[in-house]
Protein backbone atom coordinates (compact mmCIF):
# COMPACT_ATOMS: atom_id res chain seq x y z
CA UNK A 1 0.00 0.00 0.00
CA UNK A 2 1.21 3.49 -0.88
CA UNK A 3 0.86 6.03 1.93
CA UNK A 4 1.71 9.72 1.72
CA UNK A 5 0.82 13.16 3.06
CA UNK A 6 -0.57 15.78 0.67
CA UNK A 7 -0.32 19.42 1.70
CA UNK A 8 0.00 22.79 -0.05
CA UNK A 9 -0.04 26.56 0.32
CA UNK A 10 2.25 26.88 3.32
CA UNK A 11 3.14 30.43 2.24
CA UNK A 12 6.03 30.60 4.68
CA UNK A 13 7.09 34.19 5.20
CA UNK A 14 3.57 35.63 5.12
CA UNK A 15 3.61 38.89 7.05
CA UNK A 16 -0.09 39.80 7.63
CA UNK A 17 0.49 43.51 6.87
CA UNK A 18 -3.06 44.67 7.68
CA UNK A 19 -2.92 43.09 11.13
CA UNK A 20 0.68 44.18 11.67
CA UNK A 21 -0.41 47.83 11.39
CA UNK A 22 -2.69 47.56 14.43
CA UNK A 23 -1.63 44.39 16.29
CA UNK A 24 2.02 43.65 15.42
CA UNK A 25 2.42 40.99 18.12
CA UNK A 26 -0.53 39.04 16.70
CA UNK A 27 0.88 39.26 13.17
CA UNK A 28 4.20 37.84 14.39
CA UNK A 29 2.45 34.97 16.21
CA UNK A 30 0.44 34.05 13.12
CA UNK A 31 3.55 34.08 10.94
CA UNK A 32 5.37 31.85 13.44
CA UNK A 33 2.42 29.45 13.46
CA UNK A 34 3.03 28.63 9.81
CA UNK A 35 6.48 27.26 10.65
CA UNK A 36 5.09 25.42 13.68
CA UNK A 37 2.53 23.77 11.41
CA UNK A 38 5.27 22.53 9.07
CA UNK A 39 6.96 20.90 12.06
CA UNK A 40 3.62 19.27 12.97
CA UNK A 41 3.24 17.94 9.43
CA UNK A 42 6.75 16.46 9.58
CA UNK A 43 5.85 14.69 12.81
CA UNK A 44 2.59 13.38 11.30
CA UNK A 45 4.44 11.98 8.29
CA UNK A 46 7.07 10.37 10.52
CA UNK A 47 4.63 8.88 13.00
CA UNK A 48 2.32 7.51 10.30
CA UNK A 49 5.13 6.03 8.25
CA UNK A 50 4.57 8.07 5.11
CA UNK A 51 6.33 7.02 1.93
CA UNK A 52 6.72 10.73 1.08
CA UNK A 53 5.22 14.19 1.61
CA UNK A 54 4.06 16.22 -1.38
CA UNK A 55 3.66 20.00 -1.11
CA UNK A 56 1.60 21.19 -4.09
CA UNK A 57 2.88 24.73 -4.54
CA UNK A 58 3.22 28.02 -2.67
CA UNK A 59 5.64 26.57 -0.17
CA UNK A 60 6.84 30.17 0.26
CA UNK A 61 4.85 33.39 0.25
CA UNK A 62 7.18 35.42 -1.95
CA UNK A 63 10.43 35.37 -3.89
CA UNK A 64 11.90 37.80 -1.36
CA UNK A 65 11.59 35.58 1.73
CA UNK A 66 14.62 36.15 3.97
CA UNK A 67 17.48 33.63 4.04
CA UNK A 68 16.87 33.12 7.76
CA UNK A 69 13.25 32.18 7.08
CA UNK A 70 14.40 29.65 4.48
CA UNK A 71 16.78 28.08 6.99
CA UNK A 72 14.04 27.90 9.59
CA UNK A 73 11.72 26.24 7.08
CA UNK A 74 14.09 23.37 6.35
CA UNK A 75 14.78 23.02 10.06
CA UNK A 76 11.00 22.70 10.67
CA UNK A 77 10.90 19.83 8.16
CA UNK A 78 13.65 17.86 9.92
CA UNK A 79 11.45 15.38 11.83
CA UNK A 80 10.55 13.54 8.62
CA UNK A 81 13.64 12.18 6.88
CA UNK A 82 11.76 10.53 4.01
CA UNK A 83 11.24 12.22 0.63
CA UNK A 84 9.74 15.69 0.49
CA UNK A 85 8.40 16.85 -2.90
CA UNK A 86 8.24 20.66 -3.13
CA UNK A 87 6.45 22.23 -6.12
CA UNK A 88 6.76 25.94 -7.05
CA UNK A 89 3.40 27.73 -7.16
CA UNK A 90 2.36 31.24 -8.18
CA UNK A 91 3.84 32.87 -5.06
CA UNK A 92 7.19 31.09 -5.41
CA UNK A 93 7.35 30.38 -9.15
CA UNK A 94 10.49 28.74 -10.57
CA UNK A 95 11.77 31.82 -12.37
CA UNK A 96 15.20 31.85 -14.00
CA UNK A 97 16.38 33.53 -10.80
CA UNK A 98 14.05 32.70 -7.92
CA UNK A 99 13.81 31.85 -4.26
CA UNK A 100 14.48 28.25 -5.33
CA UNK A 101 17.77 29.07 -7.07
CA UNK A 102 18.69 30.86 -3.83
CA UNK A 103 17.83 27.71 -1.84
CA UNK A 104 20.14 25.73 -4.14
CA UNK A 105 22.91 28.31 -3.97
CA UNK A 106 22.79 28.31 -0.16
CA UNK A 107 22.71 24.50 -0.07
CA UNK A 108 19.67 24.47 2.22
CA UNK A 109 17.73 21.51 0.81
CA UNK A 110 18.90 18.10 2.12
CA UNK A 111 19.24 15.24 -0.36
CA UNK A 112 15.84 13.79 0.58
CA UNK A 113 14.10 17.06 -0.34
CA UNK A 114 13.24 17.14 -4.04
CA UNK A 115 12.63 20.52 -5.66
CA UNK A 116 10.21 19.93 -8.54
CA UNK A 117 11.48 22.80 -10.69
CA UNK A 118 11.02 21.22 -14.12
CA UNK A 119 8.14 19.42 -15.87
CA UNK A 120 9.83 16.04 -15.98
CA UNK A 121 9.17 12.65 -14.42
CA UNK A 122 10.82 12.00 -11.07
CA UNK A 123 11.14 8.29 -10.29
CA UNK A 124 10.93 7.83 -6.55
CA UNK A 125 11.72 4.49 -4.86
CA UNK A 126 9.45 3.63 -1.93
CA UNK A 127 8.64 0.54 0.13
CA UNK A 128 5.45 0.20 -1.95
CA UNK A 129 7.34 0.25 -5.25
CA UNK A 130 8.61 2.92 -7.61
CA UNK A 131 6.49 6.06 -7.89
CA UNK A 132 6.50 8.23 -11.01
CA UNK A 133 5.98 11.82 -9.84
CA UNK A 134 4.66 14.10 -12.60
CA UNK A 135 5.05 17.76 -11.57
CA UNK A 136 3.65 20.87 -13.25
CA UNK A 137 5.75 23.66 -11.70
CA UNK A 138 4.84 27.26 -12.40
CA UNK A 139 7.75 29.03 -14.07
CA UNK A 140 5.92 32.37 -13.92
CA UNK A 141 3.26 33.72 -11.62
CA UNK A 142 0.42 33.32 -14.12
CA UNK A 143 -0.04 31.23 -17.24
CA UNK A 144 -3.09 30.71 -19.44
CA UNK A 145 -2.17 27.24 -20.63
CA UNK A 146 -2.67 23.98 -18.79
CA UNK A 147 0.76 22.94 -17.54
CA UNK A 148 -0.51 19.46 -16.68
CA UNK A 149 -1.18 18.61 -20.35
CA UNK A 150 2.17 16.82 -20.69
CA UNK A 151 1.09 14.27 -18.05
CA UNK A 152 -1.07 12.40 -20.59
CA UNK A 153 1.84 11.24 -22.75
CA UNK A 154 4.50 11.02 -20.03
CA UNK A 155 5.99 7.49 -19.91
CA UNK A 156 6.66 5.72 -16.63
CA UNK A 157 7.57 2.16 -17.67
CA UNK A 158 9.31 1.09 -14.47
CA UNK A 159 6.99 2.82 -12.01
CA UNK A 160 4.21 1.07 -10.17
CA UNK A 161 2.37 4.29 -9.30
CA UNK A 162 1.69 7.61 -11.08
CA UNK A 163 1.22 10.69 -8.90
CA UNK A 164 0.61 14.15 -10.41
CA UNK A 165 1.36 17.43 -8.63
CA UNK A 166 0.02 20.81 -9.80
CA UNK A 167 -0.92 24.28 -8.61
CA UNK A 168 -3.80 26.17 -10.18
CA UNK A 169 -7.55 26.32 -10.79
CA UNK A 170 -9.50 23.29 -12.02
CA UNK A 171 -11.64 24.67 -14.82
CA UNK A 172 -15.41 24.73 -14.40
CA UNK A 173 -15.26 23.64 -10.75
CA UNK A 174 -13.91 26.54 -8.71
CA UNK A 175 -15.57 29.99 -8.58
CA UNK A 176 -15.37 31.91 -11.85
CA UNK A 177 -13.39 34.79 -10.38
CA UNK A 178 -10.36 32.52 -9.90
CA UNK A 179 -11.07 30.26 -12.89
CA UNK A 180 -8.66 32.02 -15.24
CA UNK A 181 -4.92 31.92 -14.63
CA UNK A 182 -3.05 28.62 -14.21
CA UNK A 183 -5.89 26.40 -15.53
CA UNK A 184 -6.06 22.64 -14.94
CA UNK A 185 -8.30 20.29 -16.92
CA UNK A 186 -10.96 18.74 -14.65
CA UNK A 187 -10.37 15.18 -15.94
CA UNK A 188 -6.56 15.22 -15.91
CA UNK A 189 -6.25 12.33 -13.45
CA UNK A 190 -8.21 10.06 -15.81
CA UNK A 191 -6.60 11.20 -19.06
CA UNK A 192 -3.07 10.80 -17.62
CA UNK A 193 -3.83 7.50 -15.82
CA UNK A 194 -2.88 9.00 -12.49
CA UNK A 195 -3.41 7.19 -9.24
CA UNK A 196 -3.70 10.58 -7.56
CA UNK A 197 -3.45 14.26 -8.51
CA UNK A 198 -2.29 16.47 -5.62
CA UNK A 199 -3.40 20.08 -6.10
CA UNK A 200 -2.65 23.42 -4.47
CA UNK A 201 -3.83 27.04 -4.88
CA UNK A 202 -7.39 26.68 -3.50
CA UNK A 203 -6.89 27.26 0.23
CA UNK A 204 -9.75 25.01 1.32
CA UNK A 205 -9.97 21.23 1.35
CA UNK A 206 -11.87 20.09 -1.74
CA UNK A 207 -12.33 16.85 -3.69
CA UNK A 208 -12.63 17.34 -7.45
CA UNK A 209 -13.09 13.60 -8.01
CA UNK A 210 -11.95 10.43 -6.25
CA UNK A 211 -8.35 10.88 -7.44
CA UNK A 212 -8.07 14.69 -7.52
CA UNK A 213 -7.92 16.73 -4.34
CA UNK A 214 -7.02 20.17 -3.05
CA UNK A 215 -5.53 19.80 0.42
CA UNK A 216 -5.97 23.47 1.31
CA UNK A 217 -3.58 25.43 3.46
CA UNK A 218 -2.68 23.67 6.73
CA UNK A 219 -2.67 26.99 8.63
CA UNK A 220 -5.66 29.24 7.79
CA UNK A 221 -5.05 32.89 7.03
CA UNK A 222 -8.51 34.20 6.28
CA UNK A 223 -12.06 34.10 7.66
CA UNK A 224 -13.55 31.53 5.30
CA UNK A 225 -15.11 28.26 6.36
CA UNK A 226 -13.90 26.01 3.53
CA UNK A 227 -12.04 23.24 5.32
CA UNK A 228 -8.70 24.99 5.65
CA UNK A 229 -6.36 23.95 8.45
CA UNK A 230 -5.85 20.37 7.35
CA UNK A 231 -3.54 18.08 5.43
CA UNK A 232 -4.60 14.96 3.53
CA UNK A 233 -3.45 11.46 4.41
CA UNK A 234 -3.67 9.38 1.23
CA UNK A 235 -3.65 5.58 1.10
CA UNK A 236 -3.84 3.59 -2.15
CA UNK A 237 -4.07 -0.18 -1.77
CA UNK A 238 -2.90 -1.00 -5.30
CA UNK A 239 -2.33 0.79 -8.62
CA UNK A 240 -5.70 1.63 -10.14
CA UNK A 241 -7.52 1.36 -6.83
CA UNK A 242 -9.40 4.42 -5.58
CA UNK A 243 -7.44 6.39 -2.96
CA UNK A 244 -8.69 6.55 0.60
CA UNK A 245 -8.24 10.19 1.62
CA UNK A 246 -8.42 11.27 5.26
CA UNK A 247 -8.21 14.94 6.30
CA UNK A 248 -5.96 15.42 9.34
CA UNK A 249 -6.17 18.54 11.54
CA UNK A 250 -2.95 20.53 11.34
CA UNK A 251 -3.67 24.16 12.22
CA UNK A 252 -2.38 26.05 15.24
CA UNK A 253 -5.11 28.70 15.06
CA UNK A 254 -8.86 28.62 14.33
CA UNK A 255 -10.09 31.53 12.22
CA UNK A 256 -13.77 32.27 12.83
CA UNK A 257 -16.14 34.89 11.45
CA UNK A 258 -19.38 35.50 13.36
CA UNK A 259 -22.39 37.56 12.32
CA UNK A 260 -24.58 38.36 15.30
CA UNK A 261 -27.84 40.33 15.42
CA UNK A 262 -28.72 42.20 18.62
CA UNK A 263 -32.22 43.46 19.32
CA UNK A 264 -32.89 42.67 22.99
CA UNK A 265 -30.59 42.04 25.99
CA UNK A 266 -31.07 38.27 25.77
CA UNK A 267 -29.46 38.36 22.31
CA UNK A 268 -26.32 39.67 23.98
CA UNK A 269 -26.38 36.90 26.60
CA UNK A 270 -25.96 34.28 23.90
CA UNK A 271 -23.03 36.15 22.40
CA UNK A 272 -21.29 36.39 25.77
CA UNK A 273 -21.54 32.61 26.17
CA UNK A 274 -19.89 32.14 22.77
CA UNK A 275 -17.10 34.55 23.64
CA UNK A 276 -16.50 32.68 26.88
CA UNK A 277 -15.86 29.44 24.98
CA UNK A 278 -12.96 30.91 22.97
CA UNK A 279 -9.33 30.14 23.72
CA UNK A 280 -5.84 31.33 22.84
CA UNK A 281 -6.10 29.34 19.61
CA UNK A 282 -8.89 31.53 18.20
CA UNK A 283 -8.71 34.37 15.69
CA UNK A 284 -12.11 36.05 15.60
CA UNK A 285 -13.83 38.61 13.41
CA UNK A 286 -17.20 39.61 14.86
CA UNK A 287 -19.72 41.63 12.87
CA UNK A 288 -22.70 43.04 14.77
CA UNK A 289 -25.98 44.45 13.48
CA UNK A 290 -29.29 45.53 14.97
CA UNK A 291 -29.79 47.83 17.95
CA UNK A 292 -28.51 47.98 21.48
CA UNK A 293 -28.97 49.99 24.61
CA UNK A 294 -26.23 51.81 26.48
CA UNK A 295 -26.08 49.04 29.06
CA UNK A 296 -25.79 46.40 26.33
CA UNK A 297 -22.98 48.38 24.73
CA UNK A 298 -21.01 48.71 27.94
CA UNK A 299 -21.54 45.06 28.87
CA UNK A 300 -20.34 43.99 25.44
CA UNK A 301 -17.27 46.25 25.52
CA UNK A 302 -16.28 44.87 28.92
CA UNK A 303 -16.72 41.31 27.65
CA UNK A 304 -14.64 41.96 24.54
CA UNK A 305 -11.89 43.50 26.64
CA UNK A 306 -11.81 40.30 28.68
CA UNK A 307 -11.89 38.10 25.56
CA UNK A 308 -9.07 40.11 24.02
CA UNK A 309 -6.85 38.86 26.82
CA UNK A 310 -7.82 35.25 26.11
CA UNK A 311 -7.82 34.83 22.33
CA UNK A 312 -5.05 35.36 19.79
CA UNK A 313 -6.91 38.13 17.99
CA UNK A 314 -10.38 39.62 18.08
CA UNK A 315 -11.73 42.31 15.75
CA UNK A 316 -15.21 43.80 16.02
CA UNK A 317 -17.22 45.56 13.32
CA UNK A 318 -20.14 47.31 15.01
CA UNK A 319 -20.95 49.62 12.10
CA UNK A 320 -24.27 47.83 11.58
CA UNK A 321 -25.48 48.61 15.10
CA UNK A 322 -27.63 51.54 16.18
CA UNK A 323 -27.62 52.81 19.72
CA UNK A 324 -31.15 53.07 21.18
CA UNK A 325 -30.89 54.18 24.81
CA UNK A 326 -33.87 53.55 27.05
CA UNK A 327 -35.71 56.32 28.91
CA UNK A 328 -34.08 55.12 32.14
CA UNK A 329 -30.61 55.30 30.59
CA UNK A 330 -31.22 58.80 29.30
CA UNK A 331 -32.36 59.84 32.76
CA UNK A 332 -29.17 58.41 34.26
CA UNK A 333 -27.14 60.71 32.02
CA UNK A 334 -28.45 63.67 34.08
CA UNK A 335 -28.41 65.96 31.07
CA UNK A 336 -30.00 69.33 31.82
CA UNK A 337 -30.26 72.70 30.19
CA UNK A 338 -29.87 72.89 26.44
CA UNK A 339 -28.39 69.36 26.20
CA UNK A 340 -31.31 67.89 28.13
CA UNK A 341 -33.80 69.65 25.87
CA UNK A 342 -31.95 68.39 22.80
CA UNK A 343 -32.02 64.81 24.07
CA UNK A 344 -35.75 65.02 24.72
CA UNK A 345 -36.45 66.44 21.26
CA UNK A 346 -34.32 63.82 19.55
CA UNK A 347 -35.94 61.05 21.59
CA UNK A 348 -39.42 62.24 20.57
CA UNK A 349 -38.46 62.62 16.90
CA UNK A 350 -36.68 59.27 16.79
CA UNK A 351 -39.76 57.44 18.07
CA UNK A 352 -42.06 59.13 15.56
CA UNK A 353 -42.79 57.57 12.18
CA UNK A 354 -41.55 60.41 9.99
CA UNK A 355 -38.96 60.78 7.21
CA UNK A 356 -36.70 62.53 9.75
CA UNK A 357 -36.80 59.66 12.25
CA UNK A 358 -33.66 57.83 10.98
CA UNK A 359 -31.63 61.03 11.19
CA UNK A 360 -32.95 61.71 14.68
CA UNK A 361 -32.12 58.15 15.76
CA UNK A 362 -28.53 58.54 14.55
CA UNK A 363 -28.17 61.94 16.24
CA UNK A 364 -29.62 60.54 19.46
CA UNK A 365 -27.18 57.66 19.40
CA UNK A 366 -24.20 59.97 18.86
CA UNK A 367 -25.19 62.43 21.59
CA UNK A 368 -26.10 59.72 24.10
CA UNK A 369 -22.86 57.91 23.37
CA UNK A 370 -20.79 61.04 23.97
CA UNK A 371 -22.62 61.82 27.20
CA UNK A 372 -22.21 58.21 28.31
CA UNK A 373 -18.44 58.45 27.87
CA UNK A 374 -18.23 61.85 29.59
CA UNK A 375 -20.45 60.90 32.53
CA UNK A 376 -19.03 57.39 32.98
CA UNK A 377 -22.33 55.63 32.37
CA UNK A 378 -22.24 52.09 33.71
CA UNK A 379 -19.03 52.69 35.67
CA UNK A 380 -18.46 49.76 37.93
CA UNK A 381 -21.04 47.67 36.04
CA UNK A 382 -18.59 45.52 34.11
CA UNK A 383 -19.65 42.29 32.51
CA UNK A 384 -17.95 39.03 33.36
CA UNK A 385 -17.77 36.28 30.77
CA UNK A 386 -19.56 33.19 32.01
CA UNK A 387 -17.60 29.92 31.91
CA UNK A 388 -18.10 27.74 28.87
CA UNK A 389 -21.11 25.47 29.13
CA UNK A 390 -20.58 21.76 29.42
CA UNK A 391 -22.94 18.94 28.68
CA UNK A 392 -26.26 19.31 26.91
Amino acid sequence: MLRFLHTADWQIGRSYPAMAATHPDNAVALAEARLDTVARLAELARDRGADFVVVAGDVLDAQTVADRTLRRLFHAMAAFTGPWLLLPGNHDAALAESVWTRVQRLGLAPSHVHLLLKPEVLTLPTAAGEVAVLPAPLTQRHTHQDLTAWFDAAPSPSARWRIGVAHGAVQGVLPEDIDSANPIAPHRAASASLDYLALGDWHGCKAIDARTWYSGTPEPERFKDNGAGQALWVEIAAPGEAPVVTPLPAARFRWQAWDHVLNVPTDLDGLLWKLAALSEADVLHLRLSGVWTLQMQHSFEAAVAQADGLVRHVAVDASGLKLAPTDEELAELHADGYVGEMLAELRQEASADTPQSPVAQEALAILAGLLSELRGFGEGQTATLAPARTGA
